[in-house]
This record gives structure tokens, C-alpha cells and sequence, in this order.
């Protein structure tokens, strides 16, 4: 059965390869047949092959935390598997009594209130001193946008920060609503540029690095409340939202968006950047359960961009300047994975922080980082214009 397993993998990969070494020392070469990533993997353990088809990416993660393949580059198999997504099917999808397991966990993962602070704690509140070691000095984190004349990942974050706020189109002593603002980077830019700002969030611990961090900068007119974006109250010039709406899950699309609508002023404009994954693959990635929301990220829920789009124009959204850069991120990731490889090899990560935890993270970086060279997810900034 596990070699059938990667006879169906072999005959889906359209582009690129993998030259595997599977247990015994016998060598395969999979693909191969129109140029693309090239793979190395070294499978130990059949058992790593099993976990893949039963447990889908989670299943493989679990793999390799055991011990049962390796490779000297994983970046280039994640890309593999997400750019033939389309000819491999379900080859790394969860299947059977697994996949129910799992969609009932995530299910109990939904973001309800009460869940959405449970899900953004496990994995915001890590605590700011394990982030910072291997952010940029603004604690962003979401993908920058390497626009002309960017030389570092330092300047590709401002430049996105900027234009998020030029999508804003606000103007000094105006007010901008911010549904997770995260570390404050686009609170302090905008605050420095003279906008008022309400930034708010689930996690203390962001919360309380972004007043912090206002204190530092000597700036005023700026607001930070722990609230769940369904319960803000009142009207704003402007709403921006950065990589939040991950985070919202499928069910509860319509009710932030609804929240936009509402607390826009009629043509205001609300500056959303998210990530989304190819329509062509949602349906099956929405019935299983991924790595990243096993592991990482419990709730979480790329977008199914047509279906978001839909149902913010059902809200009186109009739909404007979509801007797509799913390289930058790629990037973006590359350069965070150095800076975390950095921050461990030195001991600058905190010390409750095992290696299992530590590797996990790794993973995840080069996980994300293959997802966007693939091509099958992707990243973009929309502009939706309250009508």
C-alpha cells in the first residue's frame, strides 16, 4: 500500500522531482518529467509514509519530528506538494478515522468568542520575548512587501505598513480602527502620521507591548483594548485589518465583515491584507485539517478569495486595487527562519522554549515558506469601500 502510495505521488507530480532514498538504502526518483523544484529525501521509517496517508500534513510533520525521513532542504518538497496540488489530489490530505478526529478537534477549535481568545493566547501570547530575537526591530509580523528600493526586510515592512495606510485614505486627525493590531507597528505609523488610532486585539501580551510602546514613542491619540472585533462599538474614517482574518475561520466571514460594514462610515475604506489558498483546492482543504491548524495556529482558515469577495459586496463592500505578492512572502519567511536559526544558535530564544518546541517552529517556517513558492497560496492587499 506504501508503495502505491508513491506510485500515486510519482505519477502527480507534473513538474519538479524527488530523489528519495527510501529504508534499505534503495533510491526512487519521483516526478521528473517538466522542470521544477528539486526534492532530496531520506525516508528511515515506512512508517513515515503511513503517517503521511493517514494523517495528511499533519501526519508528516509528526514523521519527521520522530525522526522517520529528513532532508537537507525541506523548502523545496513543501513547494512540490503545493504547486502540483492540482494532479496530487489527496495524496497529502488526512483520510479516514483521522480526518474525523481532526475536524472534530477543530471543531471544538471554532473561533466563538470564547475560542477566539483561546486560540489567538496559544499562539500570541508565547510571549514577546520569543518573538522579538527574530522579528525586525517593528515586531511585525506578517509578510512585508519588497517594493522598488527595499534593501532589507526592515524597509519592505514599512513599505507595507505605508501602504496599507495610504489604502486607509485618512488624513491627520481622522480615526482608524485596527482588528488585530498585533505589535503596533501600524499603530505607530499611523499615530507618527497624526491619525487616531484603536487598535485591538485578543492578547494581553500584545496589548500590553503596544501602550508600552506608545510610551516610548511619546504618542497620544492612540487606543488599546482587548476586544473581539464582533463587539466594537461606534464609527470610523477607516478600518485596517493586517493578516487577521485568518484567524476568523470560514463560519464567521460574514460577521467581520458585517463589523467593517458597520462601523465604516459610509465611504469609508477599510485596507485588508490576507492570505488566501487557490479555489480550485478550498474545498478539500477545508475538509481536513491541516499542520499549521493541528500544531500551530488551532481555528485558523486561509480565504477562499471568490467566496470572502462575495460576501463583503453581500455587506456593501465594494471590492477595489487588489495587489497580490505571494514571492514577498516567501522571502519575508526565509528571512525570519534565518534570524530564528540565528536567535537559537546564540541563546536568545527564552529558555522554557525546548528543542521539540523549537523545532516545531523551524518547521513551520519552512513549511510556510514552500506554500508560497508553490504558488497555491499566496498573499494580498484589497481595499473594500463601504458604498
Amino acid at each position: 500500500m506504501l508503495r502505491r502510495l508513491l506510485d500515486r505521488i510519482d505519477a502527480g507530480l507534473s513538474e519538479g522531482a524527488i530523489d528519495a532514498t527510501l529504508p534499505g538504502g534503495m533510491r526512487r526518483r519521483l516526478g521528473g518529467r517538466r522542470p521544477g523544484p528539486e526534492a532530496v529525501v531520506e525516508i528511515r521509517n515506512w512508517r513515515a509514509l503511513w503517517r503521511l496517508a493517514t494523517g495528511g500534513s499533519a501526519g508528516w510533520y509528526e514523521a519527521w519530528q520522530a525522526g522517520e525521513w529528513t532532508s537537507p532542504d525541506p523548502v523545496p518538497l513543501f513547494d512540490l506538494f503545493v504547486r502540483n496540488r492540482a494532479s496530487l489530489g489527496e495524496a497529502g490530505r488526512a483520510r479516514g478515522p483521522m480526518r474525523f478526529a481532526k475536524r472534530l478537534w477543530h471543531w471544538l477549535h471554532r473561533n466563538s468568542r470564547t475560542g477566539s481568545r483561546r486560540n489567538i493566547a496559544y499562539h500570541y501570547d508565547l510571549g514577546n520575548d520569543f518573538y522579538a530575537p527574530w522579528l525586525d526591530a517593528s515586531m511585525t509580523y506578517s509578510s512585508a512587501l519588497f517594493a522598488p528600493g527595499t534593501a532589507t526586510l526592515a524597509e519592505a515592512q514599512q513599505a507595507k505598513l505605508a501602504a496599507i495606510l495610504e489604502r486607509t485614505g485618512t488624513l491627520p486627525g481622522e480615526r482608524i480602527l485596527e482588528i488585530g493590531c498585533g505589535w503596533g507597528s501600524f499603530v505607530e505609523l499611523a499615530a507618527r502620521a497624526g491619525r487616531q488610532v484603536h487598535g485591538i486585539t485578543l492578547s494581553t501580551e500584545q496589548k500590553a507591548h503596544v501602550e508600552a510602546r506608545m510610551v516610548r514613542a511619546g504618542l497620544g491619540g492612540v487606543d488599546v483594548s482587548l476586544t473581539d472585533y464582533r463587539d466594537v462599538i461606534g464609527t470610523y474614517d477607516a478600518v485596517a485589518s493586517i493578516e487577521m482574518v485568518e484567524a476568523v475561520g470560514q463560519d464567521y466571514w460574514s460577521d467581520y465583515l458585517a463589523t467593517i460594514a458597520r462601523v465604516l462610515k459610509p465611504g469609508g475604506r477599510a485596507a485588508i491584507q490576507y492570505i488566501a489558498i487557490d479555489d480550485a483546492i478550498f474545498d478539500s482543504y477545508a475538509r481536513n485539517v491541516d499542520f499549521i491548524q493541528t500544531y500551530v495556529f488551532p481555528g485558523g482558515m486561509l480565504l477562499s478569495e471568490p467566496r470572502f469577495r462575495a460576501i463583503a459586496e453581500r455587506h456593501g463592500l465594494r471590492w477595489e486595487d487588489r495587489v497580490e505578492f505571494g514571492g514577498d512572502y516567501a522571502e519575508t519567511l526565509r528571512l525570519w527562519r534565518e534570524a530564528f536559526d540565528a536567535a537559537v544558535a546564540e541563546g536568545r530564544l527564552p529558555a522554557e522554549f525546548d528543542r521539540h518546541f523549537i523545532d516545531l517552529w523551524r518547521y513551520y517556517l519552512m513549511y510556510c515558506e514552500g506554500g508560497f513558492r508553490g504558488g497555491g497560496i499566496w498573499v494580498a492587499q484589497v481595499t473594500l469601500v463601504r458604498d
